[in-house]
């Protein structure tokens, strides 16, 4: 149903990630709504960059009830800073392999990569222009 292994969902039970998670008599865990909404929960916390004991203090904070409110906003708004910054170095890399795209597919087309770097920025794309200056490739060596 979630794609998630069977595995993994104990694992994340031995360590405490899974609260009120029933079980029958025999032992085996029954999940309702609510562990199968906190398994997707700790999922996007997982693609979230956040590590097992970052997940399981954001757990323990949760059983906590609301006194605990604004840490855990804490903890979800550094997420989203963290994540922010790597979105813009993300996106600064995608700008380097652009040019870099762009760079090689001259030079492809030209038979040489001199032709690339001979070009003014008046002589190129206005977005590869752009991108050259922002990344600093004046005299591309490569």
């Amino acid at each position: 149903m979630l794609g998630i292994p069977a595995s993994t969902i104990r694992y994340y039970d031995r360590k405490g990630l899974l609260p009120d998670v029933d079980r029958d008599q025999v032992r085996v865990r029954r999940f309702d709504e609510a562990n199968i909404e906190w398994l997707r929960l700790i999922e996007r916390l997982k693609m979230a960059g956040m590590t097992i004991g970052e997940i399981r203090e954001f757990t323990d904070l949760y059983r906590q009830g609301d006194a605990t409110i604004e840490q855990r906003r804490a903890i979800i708004h550094a997420r989203r800073d963290a994540i922010e910054e790597q979105l813009r170095h993300m996106e600064d890399t995608l700008d380097f392999i652009t040019y870099k795209c762009w760079f090689y597919d001259t030079a492809a087309r030209e038979g040489t990569c001199d032709a690339p770097r001979a070009m003014s920025e008046d002589d190129m794309p206005a977005d590869i222009a752009a991108i050259r200056r922002r990344c600093g490739q004046e005299r591309p060596m490569a």
